[in-house]
């Protein structure tokens, strides 16, 4: 007796996709995060999507009808997570490069932060300003810029200039640091409007302040600023030895001998940020940092869009209703009134 294999399952193609890109539940579960549902509950909504598309025999489903299902079926976890989800989508639309820009201290956990959102806001380009200060010491001789030789809390040690107090000695310092990064920070902004692709730079050379007039200049892009903090100091001081577990290549002795160093610089990157009105972020922990932060991205996004500073989605809605050509069941899903504003959105 021959055993049957079982049917493998149909593809489900998105219409509208070049290529007609088959449906994939990683990828769904992936944009359901964003809107603040944990990973695997995410991962149930992606199949419970695929399932409903099976049962209704849908092999063909346009990239609009699929949100909707997706989003009906989150109004049922919390409605709040739907409006999240579609304006996350609009965000994803958008015609415009997305350039994220995270500021802070050493420490502070920025380099996470960026690997996590872009990993969740499919962003394949995160760029360290640190990187960017070694390419810089390849161009620039140390005699010309000194501060670019030493770390970000030591660029007191390489000043020319005669400065009296040792604080101020500090921030002059690496304010002449940041300068030379700011060069490369633009020029990756600047390539990256070229390819229209997004990107995400992090780094401690991130200071509001030292970025006006760019959101101008870079005006065919979203541009995102924003500064992760830790304001308690013991709490800061415990990510450099979770930083030594992680990696050798950080000994934490190094960091903590200039302990009070680094929180001095925090202190003037928050000043910074508050003087010139850029969203400061307390790191608290992973999952709501990354939500604060995409809250954010979202706003700006959609504050760009529409040409005002607030977003007012539609209600969603999970009860009995029609679906466009009778797709899927019977859930009725309110859309953002900015949706006609938002075309379709490159992709590097």
């Amino acid at each position: 007796m021959r055993l049957r294999r079982p049917a493998a399952a149909a593809h489900i193609v998105i219409s509208d996709k070049s290529h007609g890109l088959p449906y994939s539940k990683g990828l769904m579960a992936s944009s359901v995060m964003m809107a603040g549902v944990a990973p695997a509950q995410a991962y149930r909504v992606a199949e419970k999507v695929e399932q409903v598309l099976n049962e209704q025999g849908v092999r063909q489903i346009a990239s609009k009808e699929l949100r909707d299902l997706a989003a009906s079926l989150l109004a049922r976890i919390d409605e709040r997570h739907a409006s999240s989800y579609l304006q996350w989508q609009a965000v994803e639309e958008l015609d415009q490069p997305l350039i994220i820009l995270v500021g802070g201290a050493t420490g502070v956990g920025k380099s996470t932060v960026a690997t996590q959102l872009a990993a969740r806001l499919g962003i394949t380009r995160v760029i360290s300003t640190d990187a960017i200060r070694e390419v810089l010491r390849a161009a620039v001789s140390q005699e010309l810029i000194p501060t670019l030789y030493v770390s970000s809390f030591n660029a007191d040690t390489a000043l020319r200039i005669p400065v009296s107090s040792p604080a101020e000695r500090l921030v002059v310092g690496f304010r002449e640091q940041v300068n030379a990064v700011s060069v490369g920070i633009k020029a990756l902004i600047a390539r990256a409007l070229e390819e229209g692709t997004d990107i995400i730079v992090e780094g401690a050379h991130v200071v509001p302040g030292f970025l006006e007039g760019w959101e101008e200049e870079f005006a065919q892009a979203v541009l995102v600023p924003v500064v992760i903090a830790v304001s308690d100091a013991e709490t800061h001081r415990t990510h450099f030895h979770l930083r030594a577990m992680e990696t050798r290549a950080r000994p934490r002795d190094r960091y903590l001998t200039h302990f009070e160093k680094i929180r001095a610089l925090q202190s003037y990157i928050v000043e910074q940020a508050e003087r010139f009105r850029a969203p400061v972020v307390e790191m608290v922990d992973l999952d709501s940092t990354l939500q604060q932060i995409a809250a954010i991205v979202v706003a700006k996004a959609l504050e760009k869009a529409q040409g005002r500073t607030e977003v007012e989605p539609e209600p969603v809605h999970a009860e009995p209703g029609p679906m466009p050509n009778g797709a899927h069941p019977g859930v009725r899903v309110g859309r953002l009134k900015s949706w006609e504003l938002l075309g379709a959105r490159r992709k590097g």
